[in-house]
C-alpha cells in the first residue's frame, strides 16, 4: 500500500495525474481513490470528478456528490463549486438552483473565480435566487480581474451594451481580447465579431476558427446562424463549417448516451 504520509506531493501533482489518466486512468484512478481515503482533500475532490465523468473508473454520479460534499466540508473551494454544479444540473441529486446557489456563493466568497462566474450567471437569470444584475456584474468583475476567461467575456458584454454600467466600447474589447487569448470560445467569438466590425476580417476569421475547434454544440449551434447574417462573405461560408461541426458533435453525443443505456440493460 503506498504510504501517502511521504509521497503526499507526488500524488497530489496535477500535471501528473493528468498525464497517468490519459496514459493509465485505471492505475490514476486507483492512486487517487486510496489518496481521498488517506483524507487528502485534492485526491477527494478529483476522485468526485472522476467519478462524475467515469474517466479511468465506473461512472457514479451519486457517489461523486458525496466525495464532493466530503472535500467541501475540509473547505475545498472547487468540491464546494462542483456540489453547486451537481446541484444545478442534476448530476446524481435532484436538481435545485437554490442549492446550487447557496454553494456557489460560499466558494465565490472563499475567492474562487469559477464558483463567482457560476453564482453570477444564476444572479443574472434569477435561478434559485432574486435576479440581481448588478451583482452578477460585479462578481464577472472580480472572476476577470483573477484571469477567468469566460467572465472576461461576459463583463466585456456588459460594458459594450452599456448594461447596468456606461457602455464602453473601448473597454468591452480589450476584455473580448483577453477573453479570446485566454482561450474562451465564446470570448474568441465576440473579439471576431468586434475585428470584423471594425473590416479587420482576416484577423476576425482566424479567430472564429478557433471557437469553431473548441466550442460546444448548442454554441456552435447558435452561432453557425449569426454568421450566416454576417455582412462579409467570408464570415456566411463559415457558418457551413460550424453547421458540420455541430452535427458531428450531436452525432458522437448521441452514440455516447446509447453506450450508456446498453451498459445499464
Amino acid at each position: 500500500m503506498l504510504d501517502f504520509r511521504s509521497h503526499r506531493e507526488e500524488i497530489l501533482d496535477t500535471d501528473a495525474l493528468n498525464a497517468m489518466l490519459d496514459e493509465s486512468p485505471a492505475r490514476a484512478a486507483q492512486a487517487i481513490l486510496l489518496a481521498a481515503r488517506a483524507g487528502l482533500l485534492d485526491a477527494q475532490a478529483l476522485l468526485g470528478q472522476i467519478l462524475l465523468e467515469g474517466r479511468g473508473i465506473a461512472r457514479d454520479q451519486s457517489l461523486a456528490v458525496r466525495w464532493f460534499g466530503i472535500a467541501a466540508q475540509g473547505g475545498h473551494l472547487m468540491a464546494r463549486n462542483m456540489l453547486g454544479r451537481c446541484h444545478e444540473h442534476g448530476w446524481g441529486c435532484t436538481a435545485d438552483a437554490a442549492i446550487a446557489a447557496r454553494h456557489y456563493r460560499q466558494a465565490a466568497e472563499g475567492g474562487l473565480d469559477w464558483a463567482m462566474y457560476n453564482y453570477a450567471n444564476l444572479l443574472a437569470t434569477g435561478r434559485g435566487v432574486i435576479e440581481d444584475q448588478a451583482q452578477a456584474l460585479k462578481l464577472y468583475q472580480r472572476a476577470a480581474e483573477l484571469g477567468h476567461a469566460k467572465s472576461m467575456n461576459l463583463l466585456g458584454r456588459y460594458l459594450e451594451e452599456g448594461q447596468h454600467c456606461p457602455a464602453d466600447s473601448a473597454a468591452a474589447f480589450e476584455w473580448y481580447r483577453r477573453s479570446a487569448e485566454g482561450g474562451d470560445f465564446r470570448g474568441q467569438f465576440s473579439y471576431a465579431s468586434v475585428l470584423a466590425d471594425d473590416g479587420r476580417v482576416e484577423e476576425a476569421l482566424l479567430w472564429l476558427h478557433r471557437a469553431l475547434a473548441a466550442g460546444n454544440l448548442n454554441f456552435l449551434r447558435v452561432s453557425s446562424r449569426t454568421l450566416l447574417q454576417a455582412p462579409h462573405p467570408q464570415l456566411r461560408a463559415l457558418a457551413q463549417d460550424y453547421r458540420q461541426r455541430a452535427a458531428h458533435l450531436e452525432g458522437e453525443a448521441l452514440r455516447a448516451e446509447a453506450g450508456v443505456m446498453s451498459s445499464l440493460q
